[in-house]
């Protein structure tokens, strides 16, 4: 199965590649992002190991039943050749209601079908205020390759 735009990446490419993977988080749908994956993939999210398709998909259903409501902005840092680095911010509620904002750095590398065989995701969360939220919804176009993560 080939998923481009596929490697090497150019800017242009690596923009689709970084939309694509947040409009497919943004859907909340394990089955659906899991697709982006080879079926070998390993992933580092946080202080959690997973390994291929199933894993990824048993842990993207773990959370998203614990973080409702959940909202993704992704912004790509840098690429080359096969190769991509995005930060992100996303934002959720907990099933006490308190609202979260995290905030992390992933790095990606894809095979040659344009799956991506690799992840690392460093992760940070900061407790927030429903008020202070500001990652509602998917993004809107006008709003695609616009930079909205501010620092803080």
């Amino acid at each position: 199965m080939t998923r481009p735009p596929v490697p090497p990446f150019t800017e242009e490419t690596a923009l689709i590649k970084v939309q694509s993977a947040e409009d497919a988080w943004n859907t909340c749908d394990p089955d659906v992002v899991a697709q982006a994956y080879s079926v070998d993939s390993v992933w580092r999210n946080r202080d959690e190991f997973v390994t291929g398709r199933n894993e990824i998909r048993a842990f993207l259903r773990r959370k998203w039943d614990h973080e409702l409501d959940y909202a993704l902005r992704k912004q790509l840092w840098s690429w080359s050749g096969n190769r991509i680095a995005v930060r992100f911010q996303y934002e959720c509620h907990d099933a006490t209601g308190q609202w979260w904002r995290s905030y992390g750095n992933e790095l990606w590398e894809f095979d040659e079908e344009g799956l991506m065989r690799r992840r690392e995701a460093s992760i940070n969360d900061l407790r927030i205020d429903e008020s202070e939220r500001r990652v509602i919804g998917r993004r809107s176009e006008a709003d695609r390759g616009v930079d909205v993560l501010p620092v803080r």
